[in-house]
Order: C-alpha cells, then structure tokens, then sequence
C-alpha cells in the first residue's frame, strides 16, 4: 500500500490555466507534505490538461476530477469532499486557485487543528480588522457587511462567515449529511459553517491577508449574492424546528 499523506487540500477550478500551475508548484513547496486534489468543471482553457502534465511530476500527490460542467463552489466541494473521506485524509482543506489565499498560511490553519484543537480553522479576513488587498472598497464593504449580517441572522460567533479557506477535522465531514447541502455559490461556505456550529464543533479563526486575484476573471455574481442574503434566512428558520 502507497503511503498517503494525513492532509489534503481542495481546488475547484473552472477556466484557471493562468493559475493552476503556480498554485500548485507553492503548495508542493511548502515544509510541510500536503496533497492536492483539483476539481474541475470540464474548463475550456484547458486548466485539467495542464494539470494532467503536472501529475506526472507529483505522482502520488496531485489529483484530478474533472467533472462535465459549470456546476457551482459548493457541489465541487461536496465532490471533493466525498473523494477524499473515502480515502481516510484527517485534516481536509478548502483553498482557491488564484492566490487570494495564500499558500504559506496553509500550514498556519494546519497547526491550528492538528495542534491546537480546533475542528475547523478558517482563514479569517475579518477575525482583526479588515485584511484585504486589491479590493475595491465596495465590494470590501459588501463582503464585510454579509458577514456581518449573517453572524447576526444565526448567531454564529464567527467574524468571517463567508470565508473560502478552511481546513476541516474530517469529522466534522462525516457528521454532515453532504448530500444535503443546499447552496452552491458562496452561500455554501456559510451553510457549512452553520452546521459545524449546530454540532458544537470547535471552530477557530486564524488572521490572515486576502490578496484579489491578479491572473483570470472573478467568479462573483449577482445571483451568488441574493443566495447568501435571503437563503441565510431560510437556512436559520428551518434550523429552529431540527434538533
């Protein structure tokens, strides 16, 4: 049997070839052995081809889905979520393509599970003050005040709810019904943080800086938006009749 390492991290892609390949390359960098697992949704530019070149320099520790198409944040997740629970990782990580997460800090919310305790650590933009670079300030304001607002809606003591860099005990994973997450865009990332919570899971934030993306285009959109602001009400209704 092939050793495998305790740690994997989760990248969606979807049109990255500008990316993928440094991303990567900084992840195998690290002091520490992570392995990647890349999920993407059939993109146009080719990003899987590149990474098919890549396993053959990292055999044994990249790894590639490729689903058939565009299909959402939260169902490449759940994808990778499931892959990776059936072959025994410990800690399972959430982390973009473009650098907006930096891959140094990867160790830092390893530490903070692994040795520390947490359940969940989230790379937190909000946890002090407000850590975001390239940002224009409207749209550090609309991410600031959802966070904001859905800490208030579920009472959630977490400063960033919508955060995308995560590492999660996978017993948090097992314990959730995956194939009964609702959301697919962003409002994922709080459906997730939400169950943890209900389960009293251990969940830490750790400060760390948000860089926007210089390489490729932003996946956001107006309809990702409204699913984060009215469905948070909708998910914290229903959480008031399940025990």
């Amino acid at each position: 049997m092939l050793f495998m390492q305790d740690t994997i991290i989760i990248i969606p892609t979807y049109n990255e070839i500008e990316n993928i390949e440094a991303i990567i390359k900084a992840v195998f960098s690290l002091e520490k052995n992570f392995d990647v697992l890349v999920v993407d949704d059939s993109s146009p530019d080719l990003t899987a081809l590149k990474v098919k070149e890549l396993q053959e320099q990292f055999k044994e520790r990249l790894f590639l889905e490729v689903r058939k198409e565009k299909s959402g944040l939260g169902t490449a997740y759940i994808h990778g979520f499931k892959w990776s629970l059936a072959r025994e990782y410990r800690y399972i990580f959430e982390m973009d393509a473009d650098f907006s997460h930096n891959p140094k800090d990867l160790i830092r919310l390893y530490n903070t599970c692994h040795v520390d305790g947490a359940d969940v650590a989230i790379g937190s933009r909000y946890v002090k003050g407000v850590n975001v670079v390239n940002w224009p300030m409207s749209r550090v304001l609309l991410s600031y005040l959802a966070s904001k607002y859905v800490r208030f809606i579920t009472r959630m003591k977490i400063h960033d709810t919508t955060a995308g860099f995560i590492c999660y005990k996978r017993e948090v994973l097992e314990s959730l019904d995956l194939n009964k997450i609702k959301f697919t865009g962003y409002a994922f990332q709080i459906e997730m943080k939400f169950k943890a919570y209900c389960r009293k899971f251990n969940i830490i934030e750790i400060p760390v800086i948000f860089t926007d993306r210089t390489k490729g285009e932003s996946k956001l959109s107006s309809g990702i938006i409204s699913e984060a602001i009215f469905g948070v009400i909708s998910m914290k209704f229903k959480s008031l009749f399940v025990k």
